[in-house]
C-alpha cells in the first residue's frame, strides 16, 4: 500500500510530456553507497582527534568533510540546469523493439559525467557538447496503450561519495499496434480484389494505369476505337482490398486483429490499395504512408 502511494506521488512529482529543463526542484541528491564508509571515516577522525587532542587529526577530518560538502555542490550541477526531451515513435508493434529518442541540451558547453537508467539497463552518457542524442531500445509485449517505464538520469561525479538523481515519468502513452500474423496464402486469395463475374457485365471505361489487362476490351480495341475496360456489376471496387474484421477466420479478438495486421502490411509491400473495417471504424480506401499509420493505430485503439 505505501509503495502504491509512492509511486503514484512519484509518477505525479516527475511527469512530464515531452521536455523539462531540470531545477532544484527536480533533483535529488544523496549520500551514494562508498560515501557511507567516507561518513564512518569522518566519525574516527572526529572521535580520535576529540580523545587526543590532536589537532592534525581534526584538520584531517575537517578536510574531509569539506570535500564531501563539495561533492554534494559538484554532483548537484551535474544535473542543475540540464534540458532532456524526449520523442516516442507515432505507433509501435508487439514483440518488436522501438526507438526512444533522448536530446540532452545545454546552453553552454561543459562536461557532464551522467548515467541514463531505463528498467535494469544503465547507459553510461558523457555530455560535453551543447546537444547530444541518445537512443533507446525498448520492446512491447502487448498491444493497445504502453505506458514508458521510469527513467532515471544520475551523477556521481566526481568522486562516486554523493548521488544525484532525477526521474522522468513520460504522461502520454505509446500505442502499439498487434503482431502481423500472415495466411498460408497471398493477400489476393484473402481478400476479394472484386474478380469479375462474367455473367454480370456493367459497362464500359477507359482504361487506366494499372488496369488488368485480362479485363480489356480487345475487341474495340481491335477496331482501332482505343483502349477499354470492362466494368462489372461486382468490380466497383476492383484492386481495392477490403480487409474486414468480421471475414477473419477465427473467434479469437487478438488473432483477428494479428491477421489484419498481416493483410495490411502485405497490402503495403504490394501498393495494393485496401479499406479497413474494423466494428465501428471504418478506414478509407488509400494506401502508403499516411493510411499504414492509420491502419495502425485503428487495430492498436480496437476494443
Amino acid at each position: 500500500m505505501l509503495k502504491a502511494q509512492l509511486r503514484q506521488w512519484m509518477a505525479k512529482r516527475f511527469s512530464l510530456t515531452s521536455s523539462k529543463q531540470l531545477k532544484q526542484r527536480d533533483i535529488l541528491i544523496f549520500i551514494y553507497q562508498q560515501g557511507y564508509l567516507y561518513l564512518v571515516l569522518i566519525l574516527i577522525t572526529f572521535i580520535a582527534g576529540i580523545n587526543y587532542a590532536n589537532n592534525l587529526i581534526l584538520g584531517f577530518c575537517f578536510l574531509i568533510s569539506a570535500l564531501l560538502c563539495i561533492s554534494f555542490y559538484l554532483t548537484f550541477k551535474q544535473l542543475h540546469q540540464l534540458e532532456i526531451e524526449f520523442i516516442l515513435p507515432e505507433v509501435g508493434r508487439v514483440n518488436n523493439s522501438f526507438i526512444l529518442q533522448v536530446y540532452l541540451k545545454q546552453a553552454t558547453p561543459q562536461q557532464r559525467y551522467l548515467y541514463l537508467k531505463v528498467n535494469d539497463e544503465i547507459q553510461p552518457i558523457l555530455f560535453q557538447d551543447t546537444q547530444l542524442k541518445i537512443e533507446l531500445s525498448l520492446k512491447a509485449m502487448t498491444r493497445g496503450a504502453m505506458q514508458i517505464p521510469p527513467i532515471q538520469l544520475y551523477s556521481t561525479y566526481p568522486l562516486g561519495l554523493v548521488r544525484a538523481w532525477s526521474y522522468f515519468y513520460l504522461s502520454e502513452p505509446l500505442w502499439i499496434a498487434p503482431e502481423a500474423k500472415h495466411f498460408q496464402n497471398n493477400v489476393q486469395a484473402t481478400s476479394s480484389l472484386g474478380e469479375p463475374d462474367f455473367d454480370e457485365f456493367r459497362e464500359l471505361r477507359n482504361y487506366q494505369a494499372g488496369d488488368s489487362l485480362h479485363a480489356v476490351s480487345w475487341k474495340q480495341a481491335a477496331r482501332g476505337q482505343g483502349l477499354y475496360v470492362k466494368q462489372f456489376e461486382d468490380q466497383k471496387d476492383a484492386n481495392v482490398i477490403t480487409i474486414d474484421y468480421a471475414h477473419m477466420p477465427t473467434t479469437n479478438h487478438e488473432e483477428k486483429l494479428s491477421l489484419m495486421m498481416g493483410l495490411v502490411d502485405e497490402c503495403e509491400q504490394q501498393q495494393i490499395r485496401y479499406r479497413l473495417i474494423l466494428n465501428q471504424h471504418f478506414l478509407e480506401q488509400s494506401v502508403g504512408t499516411q493510411q499504414y499509420l492509420k491502419a495502425q493505430f485503428v487495430l492498436a485503439q480496437a476494443d
